[in-house]
């Protein structure tokens, strides 16, 4: 049974998460005026590899949109993902 993976913003924790099955990958942030700062994307060992933080950032990005906020990618991993994806690159902040 494959269930649909869940993203949340977990402002408590200061991140986002993508829950799949019973781990998560997540992304700490803070929000700063028309900004999110990414400071780091983690995933667990098992969900490296299966796309999970490629999800998990286009769901950060679909985020920042919504919220009409570019992305300042501390992380190298926010920073690669968001440069590969050209759909994606007007909100990375310099």
């Amino acid at each position: 049974m494959n269930q649909e993976p869940a993203f949340r913003d977990a402002a408590a924790k200061g991140r986002f998460e993508l829950e799949i099955g019973n781990d998560v990958v997540y992304a700490d942030y803070r929000r700063q005026p028309g900004v999110l700062v990414v400071s780091y994307v983690y995933a667990p060992p098992v969900l490296r590899g299966t796309g999970a933080s490629d999800r998990l950032m286009a769901a950060v990005a679909a985020q920042a949109r919504a919220e009409d906020r570019r992305i300042l990618a501390l992380c190298g991993y926010a920073r690669a993902w968001l440069r590969a994806h050209k759909a994606h690159r007007d909100l990375l902040v310099s």
